[in-house]
């Protein structure tokens, strides 16, 4: 008898941790919905002129708009999209005439390139500020010789083009830039992994309470006189 009620408080104790577990992911899982909701609002609001010094902590996503002359340098940062393969994000500087901030033109494939040249007159930006966390330990260093460049590692590309720390990722440009691809913003990239934390955590809850019941059939008809 003693066995089986330990086994008993063991088991449905166990269980009841792993259910709680999986409450609290569903209950993450709305938190981080709404998030995602207010990033996606914040992203798709109308377009500011940009801010004379705009901060990562409270402007990131923020709408803005700016015209200004694009640099001849260029830095490709590798990337790809999905169906078209391989490429480079393309960021230059972007002279306003008061200042200079980057510009993430957008996406082009890996032939593509070289040798993109700058508009000769003045563009319209249309996009959203961003400073990207895409640094960690395993990042490459930049190959400089090739001009290829791992991350968006805003404080270095804005060394590198001689601007200020501030990224507009755009998503409209006016003229056009062929053959650059803008890849806009939005919160597709921030993880979300809510819902299958919380299915792991039931279906153990699940199992552990199924594993309990048999342990506990078995051991009750092993008792003597069962």
């Amino acid at each position: 008898m003693t066995r089986l009620l330990f086994l008993l408080v063991i088991g449905l104790g166990g269980a009841a941790i792993l259910g709680y577990l999986g409450t609290w992911q569903v209950q993450r899982l709305a938190w981080k919905n709404a998030i995602l909701e207010e990033i996606d609002t914040r992203i798709a609001a109308a377009p500011i002129p940009l801010p004379e010094a705009p901060d990562p902590e409270t402007d990131t996503y923020l709408p803005v708009t700016a015209t200004g002359t694009l640099s001849d340098a260029y830095i490709r940062v590798l990337a790809s999209q999905k169906q078209i393969g391989a490429g480079y994000r393309i960021i230059r500087a972007l002279d306003t005439g008061a200042r200079t901030v980057l510009v993430d033109e957008g996406f082009v494939r890996t032939a593509q390139g070289e040798d993109l040249s700058a508009p000769g007159g003045p563009v319209t930006i249309t996009g959203n500020l961003h400073w990207p966390d895409e640094i960690d330990s395993f990042t490459p260093a930049p190959d400089l010789a090739a001009n290829i460049w791992f991350a968006r590692d805003v404080p270095a590309l804005a060394e590198a083009l001689n601007a200020e720390p501030t990224l507009i990722v755009a998503r409209d440009m006016s003229p056009e830039r062929t053959p650059v691809t803008p890849l806009p913003v939005d919160s597709g990239n921030i993880p979300n992994d809510h819902l299958e934390y919380a299915i792991t955590w039931f279906s153990l809850a699940a199992i552990w309470a199924a594993m309990t019941a048999y342990f506990a059939l078995r051991t009750h008809r092993s008792r003597p006189g069962t």
